[in-house]
């Protein structure tokens, strides 16, 4: 009986990396630590924005978390065997009794007080970067209504999805079943005759083997071939380096959102230095958070006091000029910029501006006019931010404004520390089809 040629013997190759660990060996440690108080890390970073100076507003910084908030539950071990204990009996309360809270301090839970034998454990403290702190302050906020309208050919964005499997991959996208299917078929293919000729020899050794006058010589011969075949279907490889099969992802353009923001800042007399300082941190944050987070965007700074210009980035943060206040130049010239660069569908219009609100009464009306008239049409969103806690009559205009326009919005930030929660509030991210406030 003919038998098939032994296939080579394959075996699947694993490499497994033996290095040490780096100096950044705890770096997995800290970001589960980084998670676990993702929000007393956020608070202690709104905290710190309205403490720092213009210069150093995106630095890393020390966060500090109370000792209740990080300390671990630990097991503790009786003293365990068989005792006996005569308790004394119970003079103060009976049953239904509500005890009282222990008082703050030692043993009762509140406040953080010295031991009697004077150790003590302070507040947590440790350093987070630069990235995780501007990382922590931009979380969850986005552009509103920012819609992704054309495909970019020079700059595309990507994104990945699922087309089947392949052949060849990194093991991390390796298909276990697929894989395992496969090599299940091809065992069944290599293996196929010689379990058809394996099960032609058994029966005909039984039948050799039943009959009295069968020299004993044949049947050893069969035997032999019956081993031999059981041999061979042992050598087909249980899986094979042919059999792997990966997951495969192909990359597909994007729509790319283009989007321009206009920082319109009033530079005029009543803009004293630390309005003028809350305008300049409000400015440079929504800056930061364009460069870190969009990168087809572009910035147009406007400075305006009784006449608007259009201004570099380091004039705008920097320049000392100043005069009077015509606040519907800034409008005028943005208008214009806009109907010159980004008229288009493939656009969105974003703009910012910052005022002490002091304007002529009768310019006032004419900034909503201008509002109404000619830049909400055009721009997804527009903010308005008063530096100033008096309503002015550019204020109270506005608030004309707001309420006949969803896309309009305004907050007053009078000192530091109102700069993080407003600007949260007016660039939070929105769910899909609910409006800004």
């Amino acid at each position: 009986m003919a038998s098939l040629p032994k296939p080579e013997r394959s075996s699947l190759h694993q490499v497994i990396d033996r290095r040490l660990s780096g100096k950044n060996k705890s770096i997995g440690n800290r970001e589960r630590f980084l998670r676990r108080y993702r929000e007393q890390i956020k608070e202690a970073v709104r905290k710190a924005v309205g403490d720092r100076s213009i210069h150093n507003i995106e630095e890393g910084a020390d966060i500090s978390l109370p000792k209740r908030d990080v300390s671990e539950p630990v097991f503790g071990h009786g003293p365990g065997g068989s005792r006996e204990m005569v308790h004394p009996g119970n003079q103060e309360y009976v049953r239904g009794d509500k005890i009282p809270r222990p008082r703050g301090g030692q043993g009762g839970g509140g406040g953080s007080s010295a031991s009697p034998d004077g150790t003590g454990e302070d507040d947590f403290t440790f350093r987070i970067t630069r990235e995780e702190f501007m990382n922590y302050f931009f979380d969850d906020l986005a552009l509103p209504r920012m819609i992704r309208t054309q495909l970019l050919a020079d700059v595309p964005e990507w994104k990945y999805r699922r087309a089947g499997v392949v052949s060849e991959g990194n093991p991390t996208s390796l298909h276990i079943v697929r894989s395992m299917r496969t090599g299940l078929a091809r065992r069944i293919a290599m293996g196929g005759d010689a379990r058809r000729q394996l099960k032609r020899a058994e029966e005909h050794l039984a039948l050799l083997q039943s009959r009295p006058d069968t020299p004993a010589r044949e049947i050893e011969a069969l035997q032999a071939e019956i081993e031999e075949l059981r041999q061979r279907l042992k050598r087909v490889p249980f899986l094979d380096p042919f059999d792997l099969r990966y997951r495969n992802r192909v990359r597909e353009p994007l729509p790319t959102s283009k989007a321009v923001m206009f920082c319109l800042m009033d530079v005029s007399g009543s803009m004293d230095e630390a309005r003028k300082d809350l305008a300049k941190r409000f400015f440079i944050l929504l800056y930061l958070f364009l460069t870190r987070h969009y990168k087809q965007t572009d910035v147009i700074f406007i400075r305006h006091h009784t006449q608007a210009q259009e201004v570099t980035e380091d004039e705008f943060f920097h320049a000392t000029e100043s005069g009077g206040t015509v606040v519907s130049s800034a409008l005028i010239l943005m208008n214009e910029i806009i109907r010159e660069r980004y008229m288009g569908s493939e656009w969105n219009i974003y703009g910012a501006q910052a005022s002490d609100g002091d304007n002529w009464q009768q310019d006032s009306s004419k900034c909503r006019e201008i509002l109404d008239g000619k830049l909400l049409p055009l721009v997804r969103y527009f903010a308005y931010v008063q530096v100033a806690d008096e309503d002015q009559n550019l204020w109270e205009e506005y608030t004309r404004v707001r309420d006949s326009n969803v896309n309009f919005a305004m907050q007053k930030i009078v000192t530091p520390a109102q700069i993080f929660p407003v600007f949260r509030d007016l660039f939070r991210k929105n769910p899909i089809g609910v409006p800004a406030t």
